[in-house]
C-alpha cells in the first residue's frame, strides 16, 4: 500500500482559504481534502481511517464529475497560473485532481516539489522511476526524504524480462556504442507510461532553464503531449511543470532556505542526475544538461547532413514549400555568391553565420533565440546571417566546416581575413552566445 504525504490533512481545508482563493479554480473554503484510502500519514490508524473513506469517496467523485461536465480549457487555465507561485500552481494541482495526480521525482533538485506539496497542506504522491542503475547517493537521498516527509514513495521499475532481453543481447553498456534511448525506453520510458496510465495528471520539475532552444515552451500545466492517463486516448493526461518559471540558483536558495534533504552528489559537481554510468559533474559556467549523455551531444542534438528526406536532391528539397527561418529584419540573408565572398575574405565586419535547414527541429529550436541576438548586436561590429545549408551541403561542408545542422561559425575580419572559426557548443542561448561572440571577436 502506498502512502501520501500531508501536513493537517484531516481537518477541512479552511485554514487554507487564503492560499487557494490566489489560483484559478479554488475550491470552496471549508471544503475537506480529497482522501482516499491509499493517502493517510504512517501514524494514522486504521480506526480512523473508515470514517473518513466514505465521505472522501463522495467528494471525490463529485469533483470528477463537476470537471467532466464543465470541462476546463488548459491553454487558459496556463495563462492564468503563469504569473501564479510554484506553491499556488501545486496547490491548484492537488486541489482539482485529488489523489488522481501524483508527483515524478528523479531524487535530484526537483525535491522542491516534494516540500511545495507539503506546505500545500493537501495528501499527495510521490513515484520515482528505479531503473536499477541508480547512484547509491540516489536511493540515499530516497529514504531520506521518505523519513523527512513521513510518506512513503512508489517505486516503479524497468520490466525485468525486457531487462533482462536488452542486457544479453548487447551488453551493460550499449549505450555509449548505439545511444542510450533504447536503455531508456526499457528502464524509464515504458515504466514511466505504465505509471501514467494510472493517473490523470502529473506533476514535474521541468523548468525552462534546463534546456536553452528545447525546454523554452514549458507551460506551468498542460495536456500532455506524449503520454495518456487513466481514461486512453490523447489529452487523457494533464501535465503541471510548477517550477517551470524558476531558475535553477532560484529552486537552490528554496531547497537550503526550507532545509530540504538533497543528494549529496550535488556536493561534487553533480547538477542534472540520472542514471550513474549516464551522468558527469559538470565544470563551472557549464550548462547542467551537459553532464548528461556526454558521449552523443553532437548527434543527439543536431540534425545529420543527411537528416530529412534524403531520397531526395537538394534542388527537389528546396523546391518544396517549406517555411524559412530567422526571418527577423535583424538577419542578414546570405546567398552563396555572398557567403563564398566572405569565405574568400572579403569581410569589412565580423560575420556570424548560422548554416541551417528550415526543416531540422534543432534549427527551428534555435530561431527566437538567434533572432533576438541579431535584433541585440544590430549596429554593432558583428553581423548576424543565416545560410540555407541543406540546399548547398557540399560547398558548406567543405568550405565552412559544415557536420550537422544548424552549424554556427564566426567569420571575423581580422587576422589572414579567411578564418573560420566554428562554435562547439550546442547551447544556442542569447547569453551563450553572446559570450562566446566577446571571447572570438571581442567588443569592437
Amino acid at each position: 500500500m502506498m502512502t501520501m504525504g500531508a501536513a493537517s490533512v484531516f481537518t477541512p481545508c479552511a485554514p487554507q482559504a487564503a492560499l487557494r482563493s490566489q489560483h484559478v479554480g479554488a475550491p470552496v473554503a471549508g471544503r475537506p481534502c480529497l482522501i482516499s484510502r491509499t493517502c493517510f500519514p504512517k501514524q494514522v490508524k486504521r480506526s480512523q481511517r473508515a470514517a473518513l473513506v466514505c465521505s472522501a469517496a463522495q467528494v471525490n467523485a463529485a469533483a470528477v464529475q463537476e470537471k467532466e461536465a464543465t470541462g476546463t480549457d488548459w491553454a487558459a487555465t496556463a495563462q492564468e497560473l503563469d504569473s501564479k507561485s510554484p506553491l499556488e500552481i501545486m496547490d491548484h494541482a492537488l486541489a482539482t485532481f485529488g489523489d488522481e495526480v501524483a508527483i515524478a521525482w528523479s531524487g535530484a533538485e526537483d525535491v522542491a516539489l516534494v516540500e511545495y506539496a507539503h506546505l500545500t497542506g493537501r495528501p499527495y504522491r510521490v513515484f520515482s522511476l528505479d531503473t536499477g542503475r541508480l547512484n547509491p547517493e540516489t536511493y540515499r537521498v530516497f529514504d531520506a526524504v521518505e523519513k523527512h516527509y513521513g510518506i512513503h514513495i512508489e517505486y516503479t521499475f524497468p520490466d525485468a524480462e525486457e531487462t533482462k532481453e536488452l542486457v544479453r543481447n548487447k551488453g551493460m553498456f550499449s549505450f555509449y556504442e548505439d545511444g542510450h534511448q533504447e536503455c531508456c525506453r526499457v528502464r524509464k520510458v515504458r515504466p514511466l507510461r505504465r505509471q501514467l496510465k494510472g493517473l490523470k495528471a502529473w506533476i514535474t520539475g521541468q523548468r525552462k532553464d534546463q534546456s536553452p532552444g528545447t525546454r523554452d515552451a514549458v507551460p506551468v500545466v498542460q495536456v500532455d503531449p506524449v503520454f495518456e492517463g487513466l481514461s486512453g486516448g490523447p489529452g487523457s493526461l494533464i501535465k503541471y511543470n510548477p517550477l517551470s518559471n524558476m531558475s535553477s540558483a532560484e529552486t537552490w536558495h528554496f531547497l537550503r532556505a526550507m532545509g530540504v534533504p538533497t543528494n549529496e552528489m550535488h556536493m561534487h559537481g553533480y547538477v542534472s542526475i540520472g542514471c550513474e554510468p549516464c551522468t558527469r559533474p559538470v565544470l563551472p559556467n557549464q550548462h547542467e544538461r551537459e553532464g548528461r549523455w556526454w558521449w552523443e551531444d553532437a548527434t543527439a542534438k543536431e540534425c545529420g547532413l543527411h537528416s530529412g528526406n534524403i531520397v531526395q536532391s537538394a534542388s527537389e528539397q528546396a523546391g518544396e514549400e517549406q517555411r524559412d527561418l530567422f526571418t527577423s529584419g535583424s538577419v542578414k540573408h546570405l546567398d552563396h555568391d555572398a557567403l563564398a565572398a566572405l569565405g574568400e575574405g572579403k569581410r569589412d565586419k565580423d560575420t556570424l553565420v548560422v548554416l541551417y535547414a528550415p526543416w531540422c527541429q534543432f534549427s527551428q529550436a534555435m530561431e527566437g533565440s538567434y533572432n533576438e541576438l541579431a535584433e541585440e548586436l544590430q549596429g554593432s561590429h558583428v553581423t548576424v546571417a543565416k545560410f540555407q545549408a541543406d540546399v548547398d551541403r557540399d560547398f558548406a561542408k567543405d568550405n565552412f566546416q559544415l557536420q550537422t545542422f544548424p552549424t554556427i561559425v564566426m567569420l571575423p575580419k581580422g587576422g589572414n581575413g579567411k578564418q573560420v572559426i566554428k562554435y562547439p557548443s550546442e547551447r544556442r542561448d542569447v547569453d551563450s552566445l553572446k559570450m562566446w561572440i566577446k571571447s572570438v571577436a571581442g567588443t569592437a
